[in-house]
């Protein structure tokens, strides 16, 4: 899906960037960060709140252009002036918010912006069989048993929500699938559901960039991991590089985490 072999056999990456920043004034959001995203794998990015996650998100999605560094797609040099131009080149982004209507149905949600239509002229109308037909196949094709497409969208569990989101970014060709915070707001259980549509969309081809402030989710489903604290890269593993338990350990603070232990130690009485 789209991952090319480079000189000396290696597999060039859907997504590269290297030393990016990123400043809003004198604020220096992200500095010198590099990660890569390779297809039919999943890339975490893990930190806080105002680690730099969100800025992250934005950059690669289109919304805003990075100051500093290289940004490139299938090693082709990129700076993107819209979502638009970052959508048709295969990167497509699911918020927190999902950006659904919904008292709209399923279906209708799923071609949202999309919709195909059929007749001529004044007699041309959306083509709601083939919309409902080709959203009930496209969920079952990713696993997800949705009888009624037409409920509206709003009465689905967040879980469920959210894997229509992944479902509609496979069927309209993204390469590239970031996805902020899927989680964030569930339980366990529905956090199970949306790792799942993860994996599914990892094991169709898609690079997928994972969003996330939980270790545990992270290492479940990731393959590669960047942690970011202030802006900055501090530190990046693969899967067999580190364990459940130093991912944990490293996004709490790790050597921080050690030094207010100490400060907050009882005194000895």
């Amino acid at each position: 899906m789209g991952a090319q072999a480079g000189g000396g056999g290696q597999v060039t990456p859907l997504v590269k960037l290297t030393g990016v920043g990123k400043s809003y004034g004198s604020v220096r959001a992200l500095e010198d960060v590099s990660l890569e995203v390779h297809a039919g794998e999943i890339t975490c990015v893990l930190g806080d709140n105002g680690a730099g996650k969100s800025t992250l998100i934005k950059i690669i999605a289109g919304l805003h252009q990075h100051d500093t560094g290289t940004y490139e797609i299938e090693g082709e040099a990129v700076r993107h002036t819209s979502p638009r131009e970052a959508l048709d080149r295969g990167i497509a982004t699911v918020y927190q918010d999902l950006a659904v209507v919904p008292l709209m149905p399923v279906w209708r949600n799923f071609f949202l912006g999309s919709e195909p239509r059929v007749g001529r002229g004044p007699f041309k109308r959306l083509d709601v069989a083939t919309m409902r037909a080709t959203t009930r196949a496209e969920l079952l094709r990713m696993g997800i048993d949705l009888p009624d497409v037409d409920r509206p969208i709003g009465t689905l569990s967040g879980g469920q929500r959210q894997s229509v989101a992944i479902a509609r970014a496979v069927h309209f060709g993204a390469k590239v699938l970031i996805l902020d915070e899927p989680t964030a707001a569930l339980g366990v259980k529905q956090s199970g559901v949306v790792l799942k549509y993860v994996a599914a969309a990892r094991d169709a081809g898609l690079g997928v960039v994972l969003i996330t402030h939980n270790p545990h989710h992270a290492h479940l489903v990731g393959d590669r991991f960047v942690l970011l604290r202030r802006g900055t890269v501090s530190g990046a593993y693969t899967k067999d590089g580190i364990s459940l338990d130093d991912l944990t350990r490293e996004m709490a603070g790790g050597s921080d985490l050690e030094a207010l232990a100490h400060e907050l130690r009882r005194p000895a009485g």
